[in-house]
């Protein structure tokens, strides 16, 4: 996976060769990208994107809400992730198993893979901050990119 290059091109998701979310799919946009896929079968459940800058944080809860024990959620920031991030918003993707959801600022770059239900900080997670003396382009930090083995989920 990789996060999005300043507000020009957007973030990539892939599991198991395929595509799950990118610009040539049409289905990320600027802010908080996050995909579901069932822990059990690696399975694409759904994906959706939040803009963090302009719009109300309230949808973005409603859906982390919703997300059901097992789920993987795989997130990338694109442009702007945590402007409208609010306490309770932070504490959800907290849970998922984020530690640097906490410290998520502006123009930041985030890429993170954990699941609901996850007892422990996920060790998939990258974040950079958003710094105009080592920002790799103008107003923004570089790319982050990841790739890994994620386990499978056990009882």
């Amino acid at each position: 996976m990789a996060s999005g290059a300043a507000s020009v091109v957007g973030p990539k998701m892939c599991l198991e060769g395929h595509v799950l979310m990118s610009g040539d799919k049409n289905n990320v946009g600027r802010g908080l990208n996050l995909a579901l896929v069932n822990g059990r079968t690696g399975e694409l459940m759904d994906t959706k994107f939040y803009y963090m800058w302009g719009r109300d944080v309230k949808p973005l809860i409603e859906f982390l809400k919703t997300i059901q024990d097992g789920t993987v959620v795989l997130i990338a920031t694109f442009d702007d992730g945590a402007t409208k991030l609010n306490d309770e918003a932070r504490k959800l993707l907290g849970e998922l198993g984020s530690t640097s959801i906490a410290t998520l600022g502006f123009r930041d770059n985030l890429i993170f893979v954990g699941g609901k239900g996850i007892k422990t900080k996920s060790p998939f997670e990258q974040h950079i901050k958003n710094n105009k003396d080592t920002n790799k382009y103008e107003g923004w930090p570089e790319v982050l990119k990841m790739e890994g083995c994620i386990p499978e989920k056990s009882d």
